[in-house]
Order: structure tokens, then sequence, then C-alpha cells
């Protein structure tokens, strides 16, 4: 099911209340406009009209993986709706951007309310925030100037549904494999900016089986990362 609104504050609040009210998995609610959006870390997420603000729901069960990996899935469905409208290089950056050609193109915010995971999806489609201290793009920039919120919400529905079910019927490890295939590579530098503050300098190595980000640190030992903010240096 896709729903519509003209504008609200935020499509994951409002789909946290559709979930506590019992939305079944597969509701989608897609925004023109938001105004009060957030991403990561309390970040606020511009919403300029014409970009794609979603968010859905999926229900978690007993024999599920575990429900922060799906952040995976997700990371998997949005590069494979953004990566061949593009003219560069789309990657995932861990745990929940995709870049083009190192500028952020695409968000996702994961938040749960009871057995249900509520998973946000912002999509820079016709233009994209200016002054940041991040590069950043979008679809009409990367050379998409006829992509369209709407139909990008239905292509990605499907991308998502097709992810989720691999991710129940066969575990986390082939959404593991295809998100390894598609991110930043092994021995990229990055510094991961700790929920406490703490920086922590390093190169990618893998994901571990949880979904976990290993740093290998310059002394050659391994840091598994459960949260944090990655920047590529």
């Amino acid at each position: 099911m896709l729903r519509f609104v003209e504008e609200t504050g935020s499509t994951n609040a409002d789909m946290l209340a559709l979930a506590e009210r019992g939305a079944p998995e597969g509701t989608w609610l897609r925004a023109g406009r938001q105004t009060g959006g957030r991403g990561r870390m309390g970040r606020l997420w511009e919403s300029p009209e014409g970009n794609l603000f979603c968010s859905t729901l999926v229900r978690t069960g007993p024999n599920d993986p575990p429900a922060h990996t799906l952040a995976l899935v997700t990371a998997n469905a949005v590069h494979a709706l953004v990566a061949p409208l593009c003219a560069g290089q789309a990657r995932i950056k861990w745990p929940n951007d995709v870049l083009v050609d190192g500028a952020k193109i695409a968000g996702i915010l994961l938040e749960r309310t009871g057995d249900a995971v509520v998973v946000g999806i912002g999509v820079n489609v016709t233009g994209h925030p200016t002054g940041l201290d991040r590069p950043v793009t979008s679809l009409a920039a990367q050379g998409a100037s006829d992509a369209d919120a709407a139909s990008l919400l239905e292509r990605l529905a499907t991308l998502f549904a097709h992810w989720v079910g691999i991710w129940r019927a066969q575990g986390l490890e082939p959404v593991r494999a295809h998100w390894l295939l598609n991110a930043h590579p092994s021995g990229t530098p990055m510094r991961v900016s700790m929920p406490d503050g703490e920086a922590v300098d390093g190169t990618f190595d893998t994901l571990d089986r949880q979904g976990m980000l290993i740093l290998r640190l310059a002394n050659g030992q391994s840091h598994a990362i459960h949260a944090g903010d990655i920047i590529l240096t």
C-alpha cells in the first residue's frame, strides 16, 4: 500500500504512529515535503519539494535476522534504485548512506516500536542542499533529470520487498555479501566518530556476520564498530 501526503513533519514519525495502530508490513508513506525531517545522530534532513521522502515498516519475527541488519537490506535496495540512474559511481557507506563519487545522494534512518522497524529513506532527486560540511548530489545533477519521486517509490518498494524476502528466507549472509560488493572497498581510509564523542581512525576491513563494521587500526588490530558516524578520509 502506497500512501501520499502533500506535507508532513516527518514520514518516520507518521509511520511510527501507523505501526502502533497496527499498520501491516508493506505500508509505504511518501510526502511531497517534510517540515521536520531528520537523519541519524539527530541531524536535520533538508526536505525541498521534488525529492523523495518516504517510510515503510517491517514486522519482525522470532526467526528473522537481527532487526538492525535491515539497514543493510535497505542500503542494497536504495543502491539498486539510484546506481543505474547516476553518471558517477554509486557506493554504500556504512551504515546507512549511499554516495555517488563521494557525494551523498541518499540516507536511511531506522527506528523501532514494538515488533515494527520503521525504515525512513530520503533520496535527493531534483535538488540537493548546498553549503554543507560534506559533498552532496542529486539524481538531477547526475544526469537523471526526468526522474520523479512517485515513480522512484514504486520501484523502491519492489526492490525493498525483494531484499526483505532474501533477508527473511536466506538469512543475513547474501544481504551482507551484496552490500560488500557495492560498498567502500577494503582498505578505504575512514574516521569513525563514536556516540561518546571519541574518534577512531583506520581503514575499512569488512563487515562481520552481524553487520558490524570491522575497522583495521594502524597497529594492525581489528576494531568492531557497533555504532558511529563514518567520514571517508
